[in-house]
């Protein structure tokens, strides 16, 4: 799966590894809509600790966000498969 890593010098290595980490912490940095998910899991690869000050809308705009962002992939991908298991909250 990573096999197109084998070919990278020292500096495109770590030219990507700046690039995943400032992906990653414009993530762990966004609030209200903008911030999709909670990653902790994902925020945790980061060198710096830090407990993220995140904001969440409130449960009706955070809803109406969920449906439009559903709705878009309908649009933007309708080939994707449909996962269709029932969320348990256990992780």
């Amino acid at each position: 799966m990573d096999e197109d890593l084998d070919g990278f010098t020292r500096d495109e290595l770590a030219a990507e590894v700046i690039r995943l980490r400032t992906a990653i912490r414009a993530h762990r940095d966004s609030s209200g809509h903008d911030l999709c998910w909670h990653h902790p899991e994902l925020w945790e690869t980061l060198p710096e600790r830090l407990d993220p000050d995140i904001a969440v809308p409130p449960w009706p705009r955070f809803l109406r966000g969920c449906v439009a962002y559903r709705e878009s992939l309908d649009r933007e991908a309708p080939e994707a498969r449909t996962h269709d298991v029932e969320y348990d909250g256990s992780r």
